[in-house]
């Protein structure tokens, strides 16, 4: 999953000011919890505040009863990664707006290869939905797939 490859770059100051070990991946369990209620965020510099406040709000809160642990902030991280890429970023590009607005480090390699797969899952879509008679999802499928070729 591409989100168990996005680290954040802050990691160790969020460390510091809650208090616990945490590891520097995003998505992790005891990450997503303690930026979601546990640590005050005052304590850390603006730069560092800004981009975890960007984090929760676009990728961590949702109304889940097991939010954060529901998968609505990996699905949300899958989702941005694609929409990045059919407004006309490249893997590298996407890569630096990353660590710029969130502050989450992940190789644009990753990225890559996540894009190569998601176009090859949406083919698979496009044919199945065909084969079934839903062409509607079938050309669907094949603009994200274009969007993302681009």
């Amino acid at each position: 999953m591409i989100a168990d490859k996005a680290r954040l770059i802050h990691a160790r100051k969020i460390e510091r000011v809650s208090g616990c070990r945490l590891s520097d991946r995003a998505f992790h369990g005891n990450m997503l919890e303690v930026l979601n209620g546990e640590v005050n965020l005052d304590m850390l510099d603006g730069r560092t505040r800004d981009q975890v406040l960007a984090f929760l709000e676009d990728f961590v809160r949702c109304r889940c009863k097991k939010s954060p642990h529901c998968g609505c902030p990996e699905r949300r991280f899958a989702r941005t990664l694609l929409e990045l890429r059919e407004e006309g970023l490249d893997h590298r590009q996407i890569s630096q707006t990353l660590a710029g607005e969130y502050g989450i480090e992940i190789f644009p390699a990753d990225i890559l290869s996540y894009l190569e797969e998601s176009v090859h899952l949406l083919e698979a879509v496009t044919e199945i939905a065909a084969l079934k008679g839903r062409k509607a999802l079938a050309e669907k499928a094949a603009v994200h797939i274009e969007a993302i070729e681009r």
